[in-house]
């Protein structure tokens, strides 16, 4: 959508509430979303003032909370459920899928043992009773569960295989990444002309699919260390900001980050314990649109 001459100096808010027909708290809450762009970068002020010739893209809907079914559950004992979270959706808090979780099973004292971001999806621990919760803590205290995750971020990394140790909000923060795919020409220009992947990363379309561990979990430590090497997961709209964001990358609605795997040794049974969530399909998507799939 692009700003005409009678719209200059209008804010953002209501240029939205004008031109979508809708009420100023809903193009707030769309705003809010980090769903808008203009002119390529990424804009979340209501009151941005716009300019005749600006334009204006983005997906307008209103996220609504993701429903849940028993189908998300990947492994459940007498102590533990594991499932496959939903993007959309936080951890637990209100509205959220620790509550919604509770209400489909019946189980009042569910409590989430670690949390994934909102617009995250993947593994997620819950433990059915505090003693059990106490448990698990203990675990990721002692580094003794494993976490696996895929994502697609733009561009290329430097190296197929590579640590990334810079330390987030002054702590000490270790995320390894291995590349599992590229898009053509990422890849093309990294095996025949090293001088040109850092062009190529920066290519309208390119892509990359890569496997991370981590072996400290800082609040938004992936995403932060992704972004600090100049390539953010795709869709992120808190780190992946700052700078023009190529066309096909706009509409995408939540960034592009998966717990894929999580494997531990059951406290109580002493039995190992790994669960792997399948791929969502909003993922598979982007994989697909990127080639990469």
């Amino acid at each position: 959508m692009k700003i005409y001459p009678a719209e200059n100096g209008i804010t953002l808010l209501q240029f939205l509430a004008g031109r979508l027909g809708v009420s100023r708290n809903k193009a707030k809450e769309i705003i809010d979303q980090r769903r808008v762009f203009v002119n390529g970068r990424r804009t979340w002020m209501a009151r941005h003032c716009l300019k005749t010739g600006d334009q204006i893209s983005g997906s307008f809907s209103v996220e609504n909370p993701a429903e849940i079914e028993r189908a998300i559950i990947l492994y459940e004992d007498r102590d533990y459920l594991i499932v496959n979270k939903p993007s959309g959706l936080l951890s637990n808090g209100p509205n959220s899928l620790e509550q919604k979780l509770s209400a489909l099973l019946g189980l009042p004292e569910l409590l989430a043992c670690h949390r994934l971001d909102k617009d995250t999806s993947g593994c997620l621990i819950f433990a059915k009773h505090q003693k059990a919760k106490e448990r698990i803590i203990t675990l990721f205290v002692k580094n003794e569960i494993t976490k696996k995750y895929e994502a697609i971020i733009r561009g290329y990394p430097p190296k197929e295989i590579m640590t990334i140790t810079t330390p987030v909000d002054g702590q000490k923060a270790i995320t390894h990444i291995r590349l599992l795919d590229a898009t053509p020409a990422a890849s093309h220009a990294k095996r025949h002309a090293s001088g040109l992947v850092n062009a190529a990363s920066r290519a309208s379309g390119s892509a990359s699919h890569i496997s991370i561990s981590i072996e400290t979990g800082r609040t938004h430590q992936i995403r932060k260390h992704l972004a600090s090497i100049g390539h953010p997961v795709l869709g992120d709209r808190q780190y992946g900001v700052g700078h023009e964001i190529p066309r096909h990358e706009r509409l995408i609605g939540r960034q592009m980050l998966h717990a894929a795997e999580i494997t531990f040794i059951q406290p109580f049974t002493e039995k190992p314990v790994h669960s792997n969530a399948p791929l969502p399909a909003d993922m598979k998507e982007c994989l697909r649109q990127y080639h990469l799939a």
